[in-house]
């Protein structure tokens, strides 16, 4: 009876030992496990978060949910390149650059012009004379009780210092044919420095339809604003009578305003242009 009860206490002991044992084994493994599964998240190996779908293949993971769009009023990727053709239509651009809408539409226009201006070859010089056709230089023809050469002087200049209402005496140019910067003091010796230049020149005026003009439409197109630029005195004296065939601004990046103006001028005197010339400002206009 004794020795029964023994082998009974000794099998239950050995049965509880045996269930310790794999209780513990258990755990162990779980603790393992859990381990390297912290541990492999942690690292990101096995992770989708840095794959990237493949293209056209719906996304698994939870959309992103914000509390309003994207810094910059975007929508994300897709609306932001869906609003590039709409950019791109608005933002004309030219082999050089980009070009604003207002240079787009003034290029735009100058083409108009230069298709609807009469093309024929230049008439000749003969009878042309600055001030007995065009006027002394220089009228004031706004009557505002400056001459023109003043009131050029005052709208291209900087830093300008006036004696009186009008004369001006000093200032900083920065010569829209050059880039160049020119300071300008009033004197014998330097006023040359900077000159008032006739975008159209007065004798190309005369042999291309000038001649028909009145003398006051003629003084008139010798003091418009729009015909004239205070400019460095070296490429005044360069381009002399010179069309868009024989002399363009040196600043490339000018040409497209110098044409224009010209077109423009043209144009509102009923002036022609010379074979030569109009294929040079179409040349111009082309790359603007």
């Amino acid at each position: 009876m004794t020795s029964r009860r023994r082998r009974t206490r000794s099998t239950r002991s050995s049965s509880t030992r045996r269930t310790v044992r794999n209780t513990v084994t258990s755990l162990t493994v779980a603790v393992v496990v859990a381990l390297a599964g912290y541990v492999l998240h942690a690292s990101g190996i096995g992770s989708d978060a840095d794959a990237a779908p493949d293209a056209g293949a719906p996304s698994t993971t939870a959309p992103t949910i914000s509390a309003g769009p994207p810094a910059g009023g975007g929508d994300g990727a897709e609306a932001s390149s869906a609003s590039r053709p709409t950019v791109e239509a608005t933002s004309p651009t030219s082999p050089t650059g980009s070009a604003s809408p207002t240079d787009a539409a003034a290029a735009a226009t100058a083409r108009r012009q230069l298709a609807a201006l009469p093309v024929k070859g230049k008439a000749p010089a003969t009878g042309y004379d600055r001030e007995a056709r065009f006027g002394t230089a220089w009228l004031d023809v706004d009557h505002n009780g400056c001459d023109t050469r003043n009131d050029v002087l005052a709208r291209d200049l900087t830093d300008i210092e006036r004696k009186g209402p009008c004369t001006v005496l000093r200032g900083t140019l920065v010569s829209p044919y050059t880039g160049d910067r020119v300071d300008f003091v009033r004197g014998n010796k330097t006023s040359t420095l900077v000159q008032i230049d006739h975008v159209v020149a007065l004798e190309n005026a005369w042999r291309t339809g000038g001649q028909q003009l009145s003398q006051e439409q003629r003084e008139a197109l010798a003091n418009d604003p729009t015909n004239l630029f205070a400019v460095d005195g070296h490429s005044n004296a360069q381009k002399r009578s010179g069309d868009a065939a024989t002399w363009l601004p040196a600043d490339t990046g000018f040409r497209c305003t110098y044409v224009e103006h010209q077109i423009t001028v043209k144009t509102a005197y009923r002036l022609w242009v010379a074979p030569a010339e109009h294929d040079a400002m179409a040349r111009v206009l082309s790359r603007c």
